[in-house]
């Protein structure tokens, strides 16, 4: 780790469009106050070595949870040494929520178990938080081999993160990284209910929403060894993620998730209004109940346009009281 030291001045971070500064006191954390934490699914080719990895790096704290693999991951976790936990549910989200319950350190360092990410770059990944940030997200696209994810893989991948920017308002550059550090306090603010693989997306996007300083890091991404095999599933695991994305916007942007409903009601309406106009100037047929649901359409649209801008208001007095009131908590512990 890096040498005690005390850094003045800023970093600026993106937060749903508004700048926050983060003060740069740096102050070592030490290995023994990190966990590092691994969730697994089969990855017995794969496990050791990743422990290994670790431990080279002097972090020692290492936690496996496991969602009952049926090879040999949890007997060669045990061998290097590692805790191992037994997920009472199934997911990648739900192991990780149950698994900070028995989290006693502040500090929480996640990667997956399939080898693709350097334990090398532990220290990068940690050192943000020691200068107040609260999230760090490894971003893979800043060194990854050329074998390392699929064309298909790669495409999806930045759209979800463009669709990221465009509709929670804040730039991550890769949100579906597995490879994440994270003070406990900061992951216990936030509503977390994915169970599944989708617990990247919920974390990026509940960031923005409680306003966690987060920052993202340049960390090495190498291709999936041979023997290791994925549990995704391109195609739908990213139809599922765009979901997310889309569902998690209703708290945390209100005006794009029911704008964006009532103007697909006010498009439809509208489209049934003119071919009903249509029919009776060519033809005198008049279409009695189109033209009602065309109305009813158009009122619907017209109504989740208007929640959604209300929303958006009460939403964005809400996060000024919350800064209000952490600006108000900080002063009272500086004096």
């Amino acid at each position: 780790m890096e040498d005690d030291a005390v850094r003045t001045g800023s970093s600026p971070r993106s937060d749903g469009g508004e700048t926050i500064a983060v003060t740069e006191e740096t102050a070592e954390i030490s290995a023994d106050d990190v966990c590092v934490l691994i969730p697994t699914l089969d990855e017995a080719a794969t496990i050791g070595d990743v422990i290994e990895g670790f431990y080279e790096q002097g972090y020692t704290n290492v936690v496996v949870v496991d969602g009952d693999s049926t090879d040999e991951t949890r007997d060669i976790a045990r061998d290097h040494g590692a805790e191992v936990l037994v997920q009472s549910g199934s997911g990648k989200g739900q192991a990780v929520r149950e698994a900070l319950e028995y989290v006693t350190v502040p500090y929480v360092l996640m990667v997956d178990g399939d080898g693709t990410y350097d334990p090398a770059d532990a220290d990068k990944m940690v050192e943000p938080l020691s200068r107040g940030y609260e999230h760090v997200i490894g971003n893979r696209f800043a060194d990854m081999d050329d074998d390392a994810m699929r064309a298909l893989n790669g495409f999806g991948n930045r759209m979800i993160n463009r669709a990221f920017g465009f509709v929670h308002g804040a730039n991550y550059q890769d949100i579906l990284s597995g490879y994440r550090a994270f003070t406990v306090d900061s992951f216990r603010r936030l509503s977390l209910d994915s169970d599944g693989f989708t617990i990247e997306t919920e974390l990026a996007v509940e960031c923005v929403k409680h306003g966690v300083e987060t920052t993202v890091v340049p960390i090495s991404y190498s291709a999936r060894p041979d023997e290791s095999e994925t549990n995704l599933h391109p195609i739908r695991d990213g139809g599922t993620i765009l979901l997310t994305l889309y569902t998690l916007a209703k708290t945390n942007n209100p005006l794009f998730y029911f704008g964006s409903l009532g103007l697909g009601g006010i498009a439809s309406g509208t489209f049934i209004a003119a071919y009903v106009l249509w029919e009776w100037v060519q033809y005198h047929q008049s279409h009695e109940v189109m033209a009602v649901a065309s109305a009813a359409a158009i009122m619907l649209g017209v109504q989740l346009l208007m929640f959604g801008v209300l929303s958006d208001m009460l939403v964005t007095l809400h996060r000024e009281q919350r800064r209000r009131l952490e600006r108000i908590a900080r002063e009272s512990n500086d004096r």
